[in-house]
């Protein structure tokens, strides 16, 4: 079955009598009224202070410690929020992106991502924005990402970005935030965001780990979204199996978050939503870059729960999404269409509470 990412109304219907008809005309009066609110609630606000300018560069074979030649060489915008914006915007969903952009590379993002038509409200600032590599190996079947750490912001920078998000949260239906602070950023900023959000009656979705993540839980967000490897760094231990996840999982729950996922690449991701455990099982792929894949899982979750689907149905889809992204080479260049096809190979499972 294909998911509708639009959203249609038939209007007034006769019923016959006098007081069906009045019915009918109050039910179509409700629905414009549902439709208009809609409307005026339809963005989804994506905020990562690290943006990046990507490059992309595909070898045949590498060899270290050698002179190296790309036979092809990609550039675009990247870091996780952009990627969340630019799968959300594939998917047809009303989108905008914000954050701290800097110099030429910020030049460059705004370009590309308006280019795709993503709406954008990033606060300038001096640091200029850093740039990641990916490397691919064709031969070896290894992709390398080589990441150039983002510089500190003036101190005002993320009060701007704050007056920003309060701005435009009341005509929003969900915010995400995903990724790392700047340097010196304030610990606090993602519960900051929790909170407004939830003022604003607009879906929290947090992707983070660290800090940032744990100060996030004690403004109970709607949905937190680390993978394996960051969970693990986040609560202090190893997560050698499933069980070890699960239990993680249910701990960050039990500690604000109201909906728990946690992704582990071509492995099975696992949900939880304080009563049912889910195992999502996506589909084997040829992957040729998997640097996003988490990236476009959250954005597919992300709509699809803010159009009424259970926890599980919308791994469903973060999990298509994922592996859509896997197959292409920038991160969150993603086909619609590619990802309604790989959504009818994703399992999902209920598993015992």
């Amino acid at each position: 079955m294909a998911f509708t990412w639009t959203s249609q109304r038939n209007g007034m219907t006769r019923i016959g009598s006098s007081g069906g008809e009045r019915l009918a005309r109050n039910r179509a009066n409700d629905l414009l009224v549902e439709d208009a609110y809609q409307a005026a609630h339809a963005m989804i606000l994506c905020l990562g202070p690290t943006p990046a300018a990507q490059r992309v560069m595909i070898f045949r074979r590498l060899t270290l410690d050698a002179v190296n030649r790309a036979h092809t060489t990609l550039d675009g915008a990247a870091g996780k929020s952009v990627n969340v914006a630019k799968v959300l915007r594939a998917l047809g969903e009303p989108v905008t992106a914000t954050g701290f952009l800097g110099g030429d590379r910020g030049e460059h993002l705004r370009e590309a991502l308006a280019a795709r038509g993503v709406e954008l409200d990033f606060v300038a600032v001096s640091a200029r924005t850093r740039e990641c590599v990916t490397v691919i190996d064709e031969a070896g079947g290894t992709v390398t990402e080589l990441v150039e750490e983002s510089r500190p912001v003036e101190p005002a920078a993320y009060e701007q970005l704050a007056a920003g998000l309060q701005r435009r949260l009341p005509t929003c239906r969900a915010l995400v935030l995903s990724g790392t602070l700047t340097p010196g950023g304030p610990v606090d900023f993602y519960r900051r965001c929790v909170e407004w959000a939830r003022v604003a009656g607009a879906l929290s979705v947090v992707d983070a780990q660290g800090p940032p993540l744990v100060e996030a839980l004690t403004a109970r967000p709607g949905l937190v979204k680390p993978n394996r490897v960051e969970l693990g760094t986040t609560i202090g231990r190893d997560l050698p199996g499933e069980s070890a996840v699960l239990a993680a999982a249910r701990e960050l729950h039990a500690r604000g978050a109201e909906r728990v996922v946690v992704t582990a690449g071509a492995a099975p991701t696992l949900a939880f939503d304080g009563q049912t455990c889910w195992r999502v099982i996506p589909p084997r792929i040829p992957a040729l870059n998997p640097i996003g894949s988490g990236d476009a899982f959250t954005a597919a979750l992300t709509a699809s729960l803010v159009r009424g689907d259970d926890l599980g149905e919308a791994c469903r889809w973060g999990a298509a999404a994922g592996a859509a992204n896997a197959l292409t080479p920038m991160a969150g260049e993603v086909e619609r269409a590619q990802i309604e096809a790989l959504f009818k190979q994703v399992r999902v499972e209920r598993l015992p509470t």
